[in-house]
């Protein structure tokens, strides 16, 4: 199993080709509001959400995904707006959603970059991305990847090099309104849930909330994850009187989606760390995130095998990711 920076499994590594991507066209979920999907190709791993807010001093970006393919999305909309990119908030370590930090700030090193410190604790010796980034050297060493096994594992490696692209010019330590850019956000900071440390956002003027991985499709990722505190995280969000809520993957969702969504990933831990087959709580899940991927082939194909491998690997690490921080 390769895993390459976050929200990776085994299943995103499998395809040894994948179909030639598209840069995805960007949408306005709300007035000042865009979305530039991230997607979940064949083969690689997957590109986060973007979302790009319209604000008085330019533009916010945030989550820059994995690939070139969004990074150039989010620099062809600047372009086409004729409107710098003022600021670059990050939801969370994983590399899908933070990857094109660099090639953002190249264009735009007047950017200032909002994150939390979590990504400090997975870069020092031990961390979970340096783990990891010493598996794919050894692979690449060792000749066992072709193809886009090889070109993922290069973005890996190519991102690590740069991590200091990761790093935070302004530490998000406490949940707080701030003006950034000019525009009133309300960030909201966990205390583990997906990572150590995640940022969720809330735009009182438009009623959306940015969640970053709290919801993905077609299954949660586990891999650094205190199910838990994540859990706990959702029913905050549900008291946010947002009328639109856009996931790290996925679609936008209205309030009662958002319900569905956090009632099947309660049902799904409790399923996990309960004694009934894996298959079980992997058919559940899959019912009941059905009005989700109800267009998608893929996902319908996806969604069981990931939930059931997600349930073999918490109930390995006594129903949390070995990764899992908080106490």
């Amino acid at each position: 199993r390769l895993a390459v920076g976050g929200s990776v499994s085994s299943f995103q590594m499998s395809a040894l080709t994948a179909d030639a991507p598209q840069p995805p066209p960007p949408r306005e979920i709300a007035s000042g509001v865009h979305l530039i999907p991230g997607g979940f190709l064949p083969g690689r791993g997957p590109d986060g959400n973007t979302i790009i807010f319209d604000a008085p001093d330019g533009l916010i970006v945030v989550d820059t995904g994995r690939h070139v393919w969004q990074s150039d999305a989010i620099l062809a909309f600047a372009r086409e707006r004729q409107r710098p990119v003022a600021a670059i908030l990050n939801t969370h370590w994983h590399l899908d959603h933070s990857s094109g930090n660099g090639r953002i700030k190249a264009a735009y090193p007047q950017a200032p970059l909002f994150a939390t410190s979590a990504i400090d604790r997975v870069i020092e010796p031990g961390g979970f991305l340096t783990r990891n980034l010493d598996g794919a050297r050894a692979m690449m060493a060792a000749g066992e990847l072709a193809g886009v096994q090889q070109e993922e594992a290069q973005i890996f490696i190519d991102t690590m090099a740069a991590s200091n692209d990761l790093r935070p010019d302004v530490v998000i330590e406490r949940t707080q309104r701030l003006r950034i850019a000019g525009k009133r956000l309300d960030v909201h900071v966990t205390s583990g849930a997906v990572t150590e440390h995640d940022l969720w956002l809330y735009d009182r003027r438009t009623r959306v909330v940015i969640l970053g991985d709290l919801v993905t499709f077609p299954a949660p990722f586990f891999e650094t994850a205190c199910p838990d505190r994540w859990r706990t995280e959702l029913d905050a969000v549900w008291r946010t009187p947002f009328r639109t809520a856009i996931p790290g993957h996925g679609e936008p969702m209205s309030r009662a989606q958002f319900d569905l969504y956090r009632t099947a990933f309660g049902a799904f831990i409790d399923c996990a760390s309960s004694s009934a087959p894996a298959s079980q709580c992997a058919a559940d899940w899959t019912a009941r995130i059905a009005p989700f991927i109800a267009s998608d082939e893929r996902a319908q194909r996806m969604a069981p095998e990931m939930a059931e491998y997600y349930v073999g690997f918490l109930r390995e690490n006594g129903d949390r990711s070995p990764d899992c921080v908080a106490s």
